[in-house]
C-alpha cells in the first residue's frame, strides 16, 4: 500500500474552507439557539397553559428526534409544506437551531429552578415586575449554573455539524469527503479530517473543563 499525504496539501484551501464554514455554523447555531432556549424556558415556566404546552411540544419533538433526520425533514419536507425553498446552508442553519434550542430549553429552565423561590419573591415585593425580577435578579445567577451545560453542548454541537454533509453543505467533513472522491485518496482524506476535528476540538474541550472548574456551582 502506497501513501500520498501531498493530496492533503494541494487541497489545503478547500478543508481550511470547511473547518471555517463549520465553526461558523457552530458560532450562528449558538447566536440564534441561546435566546431560542431562553424564550423557550420563559414559556414553558409562564402561567399561561397555552405558551407552557407550546414550549413542551416543540421540546419533546425536537429532543426526541435524531438530528440527521431534522436536517432531512427540513431539507425535503419543509419546502413541500410550506413551499419554501432554502439554500442546503440555511436549512443546515434552521435545522441545528431547532435542535439545540429544544436542549437549550430544558438547560435554562433548569437552571432558573435552581435558584430559590426566595429570590423571586424578595424581587417581587421590591416592586419589580415579574419581567424585571426574571431578567434582573433570577437569569443573571441562573447564568452562572448554565454556562458549564452551555459549553458542553457547543461542543457536542460543533461535532454535530458534520451531518449536514448529508445535505451538500460545504463544511469540513463534505470537503474531505469530496476531495476523497475525486482522488480516491481514502485513508490520507479521513486522517486529515479527524486532525483538523480534533486540532479545533481539542482546545474548546479544555475551555469547556476550565469553564466547569471557575464557573460550576458546588452546593
Amino acid at each position: 500500500m502506497t501513501f500520498d499525504w501531498s493530496v492533503i496539501w494541494t487541497h489545503r484551501q478547500a478543508l481550511l474552507e470547511g473547518a471555517a464554514l463549520t465553526v461558523g455554523l457552530t458560532v450562528l447555531t449558538m447566536l440564534l439557539a441561546v435566546p431560542g432556549g431562553i424564550m423557550l424556558a420563559l414559556m414553558r415556566l409562564s402561567s399561561n397553559k397555552l405558551l407552557q404546552s407550546a414550549s413542551l411540544g416543540f421540546v419533546e419533538f425536537f429532543r426526541n428526534l435524531p438530528l440527521i433526520l431534522v436536517i432531512y425533514w427540513v431539507f425535503y419536507v419543509m419546502p413541500m409544506a410550506v413551499e419554501l425553498q432554502l439554500s442546503p446552508l440555511v436549512t443546515a442553519l434552521v435545522a441545528l437551531v431547532l435542535n439545540v434550542s429544544a436542549y437549550n430549553a430544558e438547560t435554562f429552565r433548569a437552571g432558573i429552578n435552581s435558584i430559590r423561590k426566595g429570590q423571586l419573591e424578595a424581587a417581587l415585593a421590591m416592586g419589580m415586575s415579574r419581567r424585571q425580577a426574571m431578567f434582573k435578579v433570577v437569569i443573571p445567577q441562573a447564568g452562572r449554573r448554565i454556562l458549564p451545560v452551555i459549553a458542553s453542548t457547543w461542543v457536542s454541537l460543533f461535532k454535530d455539524t458534520s451531518l449536514v454533509s448529508v445535505i451538500a453543505v460545504s463544511e469540513l467533513a463534505y470537503s474531505a469527503m469530496q476531495i476523497r472522491a475525486q482522488t480516491f485518496r481514502v485513508l490520507e482524506m479521513l486522517t486529515a479530517m479527524a486532525v483538523l476535528y480534533w486540532l479545533m476540538g481539542y482546545p474548546q474541550a479544555k475551555l469547556v473543563d476550565w469553564i466547569h472548574r471557575k464557573y460550576g456551582v458546588k452546593e
